[in-house]
C-alpha cells in the first residue's frame, strides 16, 4: 500500500543519520613554520572578525537611528557570525 511505502521511506531516512564533532586540518601539520602561519593568519582573521562583529553590535545597538528592520537582521547575522567563528576557528587554531 502507499501507506506502508512512505513509512518505510521514513524509516530509512531517520536510520540513515551521522553527525560530524569534530574535523582536522592535516595539511597544515607537515613543518613548524606552516603551523606557526596557519596560526597567526588564523588568529587574525578570528580577531578581525570579532572586532568588525563586535563594532556592529555596539553601533546599532547604540544608536536609535538604526533600530530599523534591516539592522535588526544584520545585528542578528552578527551575532550569528560570531557565534560561528567562535566554535570553528579556535578549533581550527589548536589542530597542530
Amino acid at each position: 500500500s502507499p501507506l506502508s511505502a512512505v513509512l518505510h521511506a521514513q524509516r530509512q531516512t531517520m536510520a540513515n543519520s551521522s553527525a560530524i564533532t569534530q574535523f582536522l586540518l592535516l595539511a597544515f601539520t607537515d613543518t613548524r613554520q606552516l603551523q606557526l602561519l596557519h596560526f597567526w593568519l588564523f588568529l587574525a582573521a578570528y580577531l578581525a572578525a570579532l572586532l568588525g562583529n563586535s563594532l556592529i553590535i555596539t553601533i546599532i545597538a547604540c544608536d536609535q537611528h538604526l533600530h530599523t528592520p534591516m539592522y535588526f537582521f544584520l545585528l542578528n547575522l552578527s551575532f550569528l557570525d560570531l557565534g560561528s567563528i567562535s566554535t570553528t576557528l579556535p578549533k581550527s587554531i589548536t589542530n597542530f
